[in-house]
């Protein structure tokens, strides 16, 4: 099988896709959010609202672990969700 690393770097690099940190997502909830937060802040290549361009990324990351996410990494990435909302005011979610 081919590995998609090259791939995934390029698309990032060259996309309109907000600049994150390298190993952004590998953390607790809250520094998560507060990760996509500052760099949707600080990032001119975002597109929408500042807290959707901030939620696609972090549902892209989820999307593209897919199956692969362990049960406990899943929950710690939907947690991130609500961590996120609640950094931007945004209602949580039942």
């Amino acid at each position: 099988r081919r590995s998609t690393k090259g791939w995934v770097r390029r698309v990032q690099e060259t996309s309109n896709a907000m600049d994150i940190p390298r190993g952004l997502f590998a953390g607790a909830p809250r520094e998560i959010a507060r990760g996509l937060g500052r760099s949707v802040l600080s990032s001119r290549r975002t597109k929408g609202t500042k807290f959707q361009s901030a939620m696609s990324m972090l549902n892209w990351f989820i999307n593209r672990g897919g199956r692969g996410l362990s049960p406990t990494r899943r929950r710690t990435l939907e947690r991130a969700k609500n961590e996120l909302r609640d950094l931007f005011g945004r209602p949580p979610r039942k």
